[in-house]
C-alpha cells in the first residue's frame, strides 16, 4: 500500500536525563524528495535520524517511516531504508565489491541478484573500474561513493545521508552532489540529508528544515526561505560594532540588524540605495567603515534570522548525540 508520506512525525522527541535533544519535531516528507536538515554540530540532526532508523527509541511521539511504525514494526522499517553514517563503516580490508557483496548477504539477497545488483550501484555511483580494488587504498569521497552504493543495494525506499561530504574538500563535495541527485533521479528513492553545509542544502534539496537546539524552527523550499527575508542584507565591517548596531537600529532604512562574527548584518529593503546612506549615518556617528558588502539572503542569512548566530559558529561533533548547542539570540 502506497502512503502519502515516505516520512511522517508527530511532536517526535528525545531526551537523555534533563536534556532535550529533539523537541516535538512535526514533520511530513514527500515521497521521491531530497529532503535536507540544516543545522549546526549538536542541533540534533543526528539524533533524529537515529530514531527514524530506530536505532534510538523516541522518549515521547510517533514517526511512520515508509508506512510503518518506527516503534511498533522496526523490521518493516530497517527493511525500507538504507543508511550512510557520519563515522566511516566499510572493511578496509575487502574490496568495493567484496563489501557491497557482504552487505547484500546479510539482507538475504540470492547470488544472482546480488551480482546484478553490485554492477548497477557499482555503475551509479562511477565505482566500477575501482570494484576490485582494496577499500584501504580508495580516497576519501570514494568510499563515501560507495558507502552510497552499499545503501542502496537492498533497494531501499528512503536513503538517510548523515553528514555525506563531512571532511571533503570542496571538488570531492561536488562531486558527492552530482552522485546524491543521480541517486534519487534513477532509483527513485527519498533522501533524508542532514548537512551543516549551506551551500549544499540550497544546492541538493528540495525542502530544508533549519534545526536548532532540537526544534525546526524553519521548513520551506531553499527559495521560498530566502524570500521570507523580504530584502537584501548589507554586511558592514566596522569599528566598535555594538555601538553601531544601536545606532543602526534606530535607522529607518534597517529592518533588522544584528552582529555576527564582529560584522554587522543590516536587512534593508533596497541595498545599493541604502549602502551610501548607511555609511554616511556610520560617519556621521565617527564611524570607520572598513569593508561592505551587499548580497541577496541565503540560507545563511535564513539561519541568522531564526537562530541568531551563523551556522558556522558550532560545538563539537561528540555533542551531537546529547543534542547541545551554542546559546541562540533572535533578532530584535
Amino acid at each position: 500500500m502506497k502512503t502519502a508520506y515516505a516520512i511522517e512525525t508527530h511532536n517526535l522527541t528525545k531526551k537523555f536525563g534533563n536534556l532535550t535533544a529533539v523537541n516535538h519535531v512535526n514533520l511530513e516528507i514527500k515521497d521521491g524528495e531530497i529532503f535536507g536538515l540544516l543545522g549546526p554540530n549538536g542541533a540534533g540532526k543526528t539524533t533524529l535520524i537515529h530514531m527514524l532508523s530506530t536505532i534510538l527509541p523516541p522518549t515521547s511521539g510517533t514517526a511512520r517511516v515508509a508506512g510503518s511504525d518506527v516503534h511498533e514494526d522496526s523490521d518493516s522499517v530497517r527493511k525500507a531504508i538504507g543508511i550512510v553514517f557520519q563515522e566511516p563503516s566499510l572493511d578496509n580490508r575487502l574490496t568495493g565489491r567484496e563489501n557491497l557483496d557482504f552487505h547484500g548477504r546479510m539482507y538475504g539477497i540470492a547470488k544472482e541478484q546480488r551480482d546484478e545488483r553490485v554492477k548497477k550501484v557499482l555503475g551509479i555511483v562511477g565505482l566500477t573500474d575501482r570494484a576490485n580494488v582494496m577499500v584501504q587504498n580508495y580516497s576519501g569521497g570514494m568510499k563515501r561513493r560507495l558507502e552510497m552504493a552499499r545503501g542502496l543495494m537492498h533497494r531501499p525506499k528512503i536513503l538517510f545521508l548523515d553528514e555525506p561530504t563531512l571532511g571533503l574538500d570542496t571538488q570531492t563535495r561536488r562531486i558527492i552532489w552530482e552522485h546524491i541527485r543521480m541517486l534519487n533521479e534513477v532509483e527513485k528513492v527519498t533522501i533524508i540529508l542532514t548537512t551543516h553545509y549551506i551551500e549544499e542544502a540550497d544546492y541538493l534539496c528540495n525542502r530544508v528544515a533549519i534545526i536548532d537546539h532540537g526544534k525546526i524552527v524553519a521548513l520551506d523550499k531553499p527559495d521560498e526561505l530566502k524570500n521570507r527575508l523580504r530584502g537584501d542584507v548589507v554586511s558592514i565591517n566596522i569599528s566598535s560594532p555594538e555601538k553601531y548596531l544601536t545606532i543602526f537600529r534606530k535607522s529607518k532604512l534597517v529592518k533588522k540588524a544584528k552582529i555576527v562574527d564582529g560584522t554587522l548584518h543590516l536587512q534593508v529593503i533596497s541595498g545599493e540605495r541604502a549602502i551610501p546612506k548607511l555609511i554616511d549615518l556610520a560617519n556621521k556617528h565617527g564611524g570607520q567603515v572598513h569593508t561592505v558588502s551587499l548580497n541577496r539572503p541565503t540560507l545563511e542569512d535564513v539561519f541568522i534570522h531564526y537562530t541568531g548566530r551563523a551556522i558556522r559558529d558550532e560545538v563539537a561533533t561528540s555533542r551531537e548525540y546529547l543534542g547541545i548547542g551554542a546559546k541562540a539570540h533572535g533578532w530584535r
